[in-house]
């Protein structure tokens, strides 16, 4: 019997990434950028650390004052709380549109991390793979 048991344990393992941890360096889908995810307090929180093109301003942000700010640096994902094993749920912010999203983040692999955004109290929601950049 403790054999059958360390066998299933074995192969739920081999199985899955369990317990992983969405720190590192993340390319966006299309390439433009790369989102620095990092421990932030007790959470996750994600920043710009760069861009294939010039970084542009953050010009459709909803607070005037900081629509003359670089996207270089800008927080993008924030208060990520774990909800299950790989799988983070929190906020997402998008300077495209100046608009903040219910977000859930989700790692399918070492190397891939399952983004969703969605209109808070369930509006549209989108979805794109970023992979690993470091």
């Amino acid at each position: 019997m403790k054999r059958l048991l360390a066998s299933v344990l074995a192969v739920m393992a081999l199985g899955g990434i369990a317990h992983a941890d969405p720190a590192g360096q993340w390319r966006v889908a299309d390439g433009s950028a790369i989102v620095q995810i990092k421990k932030c307090g007790g959470n996750f929180c994600g920043y710009v650390v760069s861009t294939r093109d010039p970084a542009g301003k953050d010009v459709k942000n909803p607070d005037p004052a900081k629509r003359n700010r670089s996207v270089l640096g800008i927080e993008v994902l924030f208060a990520l709380k774990p909800s299950g094993d790989n799988v983070w749920k929190g906020f997402s912010y998008n300077a495209d549109d100046g608009l903040t999203y219910t977000a859930t983040v989700t790692m399918t692999g070492d190397n891939s991390l399952k983004i969703e955004g969605c209109v808070p109290n369930g509006g549209m929601c989108g979805r794109e793979t970023w992979s690993r950049a470091n």
